[in-house]
Formats: structure tokens, sequence, C-alpha cells
């Protein structure tokens, strides 16, 4: 494959991973279930997808690739556990628009792990957009209404900083199988779940919801993502990743008229401008001769 054509189908798949992942808010809306019912029966349909993809591309591979797991390859699955319960939970406390406003920060997050993990160099401009970013978060976070927002938050917060060790290990371990790690981290969300989800049969439209979060915005969102920003730099990585910042309030506002506030829509803005401006740099920065 040519590096052309490599980075191209890069950008595409981390476009496409954004637009996926930018619905995991519309489903958790149309679901409408407590929290670990969500996480098990969407855990299950991911674990499902997956397993099937993994063996269908072993059978029919015509020659396997060397891929490594080990130790690097729990952690991606433990961390990814991790995200994946923190981000219903924090869609659950509170709103999208809120949700995305933390996501959006998720370039600085993994700057940040990178340097601390890997020594890679934190630029000024970075700094400086870190902390323009930093106060947009504070304004939407001043706009909180309640505790259960507040939780939401901070949930978002531990989610968006799971995705950012995720794509850190995967720059850092090229050949760890990232289908297998999503796989197995779903199953360990089933196990995590299952004694605490409410033992009742979901409605058809509940199934429905958590089959598509399962599947599309979960399992082909990972996937895409992981295996997109492994062919392109990590400027364009995290700015075609904004489309889902972007979409996703905008899903919940057509379908279930979820008003974003000016206050939350003044630091999202913020937020956004900020890593624009940061990736705008960092995207010169790698192409300049």
């Amino acid at each position: 494959m040519s590096l052309a054509h490599e980075r191209s189908s890069g950008i595409y798949l981390v476009a496409a991973s954004a637009v996926l992942w930018s619905t995991a808010g519309l489903f958790v809306r149309m679901a409408d279930m407590d929290m670990w019912s969500m996480v098990a029966w969407r855990s299950a349909f991911t674990f499902l997808a997956l397993g099937a993809f993994f063996l269908l591309r072993n059978r029919f591979a015509r020659q396997r690739s060397s891929m490594s797991f080990g130790f690097p390859g729990i952690a991606g699955c433990l961390v990814s556990a991790i995200a994946a319960i923190t981000y219903i939970a924090s869609l659950r406390w509170t709103t999208v628009a809120n949700v995305m406003t933390i996501y959006a920060t998720l370039p600085f997050i993994v700057a940040g792990i990178a340097f601390v993990c890997l020594r890679d160099r934190v630029t000024y401009r970075f700094v400086i957009a870190g902390c323009l970013a930093f106060v947009g978060v504070l304004i939407s976070v001043g706009a909180a209404v309640s505790h259960q927002d507040m939780l939401g938050i901070f949930a978002a917060f531990i989610m968006t900083t799971g995705c950012a060790t995720q794509i850190v290990i995967a720059k850092r371990f090229p050949d760890m199988d990232t289908t297998l790690m999503t796989a197995l981290a779903a199953l360990i969300c089933i196990c995590v779940a299952l004694p605490l989800m409410q033992f009742e049969i979901p409605a058809p439209t509940q199934i429905i919801a958590c089959a598509l979060y399962g599947v599309l915005t979960t399992a082909f969102g990972y996937i895409f993502l992981l295996q997109g920003s492994r062919r392109i730099n990590a400027g364009e990585a995290g700015l075609i990743s904004m489309l889902d910042v972007i979409l996703g309030p905008v899903w919940v506002w057509l379908f279930y008229n979820e008003v974003i506030s000016p206050i939350v829509l003044t630091g999202g803005g913020i937020v956004i401008m900020s890593v624009a401006w940061y990736l705008a740099g960092d995207r010169r920065a790698a192409t300049a001769p």
C-alpha cells in the first residue's frame, strides 16, 4: 500500500469512527434503561460482533499477521472497559454537550500521557492551547446544575483519559491486536455489570438501541479509530475526531430536543477553538519539509 493510499484510508477510518462514536448519546437516550443494564447489553452485542469479526478475519486471511498482546493488551483491555463504563455513566448523568466538551480535550490528554510515558515533545503551543481549553472546561463545569451533573462530568473525564491511554498504547505497540483487545474489554464489562444490572427482558426498542450502540458505535468505532490513528499523524487524527464533538449534541437535539445552554455552548466553543488552533499548528509542523 502506497503512503498516499495509507494516509487516505487513515483519514476515512478516523472520520468514520468519529461519526459512529457521536451516536452514543443518541442510543443511550433511545434505550432509556438503568446504567448497568445498558453496559451489559451493549457489551454483549459488542463482544458478539467483534468475536465474529475476529474469527472470520483469522479464517479467511491469506497469511495471519504476527500480533502481540501480552501485558500491553491486558492493560488496554482494562482501560477500554473503564472508558466504556464511564462513558455510559456520563451520558446517563449529564447532557451530551457536557460530555462532548470534556471529550474535546482528548488531544491534550493524549499529548500529556505521551509526554510522560513516551517522552514525546511538548510545545509552547500545546501549553497555551491546553490552558485555554482548561478555561473552557471550567466554564462548562460552572454550568452544572446538580450533583449528578458533576458526577457525569467527572465520569466523562475518566472516559476521555481512558480513550487517550488506548491511543498511546496503540501507538507504542502497533502490532497489538486491537480487535481482540476491544472484544475482551466488552467481556470484562459484562462480568462487572451482571451482578449490578436489573434482570428483566428489555423492550424491543431498548434491545435495538443496545445492539446499535454495541455493534456500530463501540465495535466498529473503536476499531476504525485505533486502526486509522496509526496511519496518519496525531494532529490530523485529533482534528478529524472533533467531528464527534460537534455531531454528538446535534443528534440528541434533533431527536430528543436536548437543548445546549449558552454557558456550555461558550465553554465548549472555547475548547473546540483551542483544540483546532493547536492541531492546526501540529499538522503544519508534521507536513513541513
